[in-house]
């Protein structure tokens, strides 16, 4: 990281930003090319280790790109302020932000209910009733972190 003066070293840091974003980007490779999709995700944090949880739809262009190259990147970001200096003359923007790397794993039928309840959570705190008829025509996915970074520009 060039400026290691905005690196967020602790990983409990990181996570605590990780937990304020409500989009995840993930990049996929498409014959060589980033495929980025903005995503709703839930995260399991054990240890240090950190796997991320998304939903979608059965099929798609994304499934075909896991099938051939389960590899992925990630980033999400929050708190964006921009900071005005010399009465407004010159500016910068403030921001957290997380990016890193791991691989896809497709879940089973098995374990799509519990990655759903760890997705819900992130955005409703109070339990929610997953309505388990659904689940037959919803994927679910987790990207295993093998990588993480974090940056914050504050004041």
């Amino acid at each position: 990281m060039r400026r290691t003066d905005r690196e967020i070293k602790d990983f409990k840091d990181i996570v605590a930003v990780m937990e304020k974003c409500d989009v995840c980007r993930i990049a996929l490779n498409d014959n060589g090319y980033p495929y980025i999709l903005p995503l709703n995700f839930g995260m399991k944090v054990e240890g240090e280790r950190v796997e991320l949880f998304f939903h979608g739809a059965m099929e798609g262009t994304k499934y075909e790109l896991i099938k051939a190259d389960n590899r992925a990147g990630f980033e999400m970001d929050c708190a964006h302020r921009l900071v005005m200096y010399n009465e407004g003359k010159s500016c910068t923007m403030e921001y957290e932000s997380v990016i890193g790397t791991g691989h896809i794993e497709l879940l089973s039928d098995e374990e799509k209910y519990d990655a759903l309840c760890i997705l819900m959570k992130h955005y409703h705190k109070e339990d929610f009733t997953i309505d388990r008829a659904l689940m037959q025509h919803t994927q679910v996915f987790k990207l295993v972190v093998e990588s993480i970074t974090g940056k914050a520009r504050k004041r």
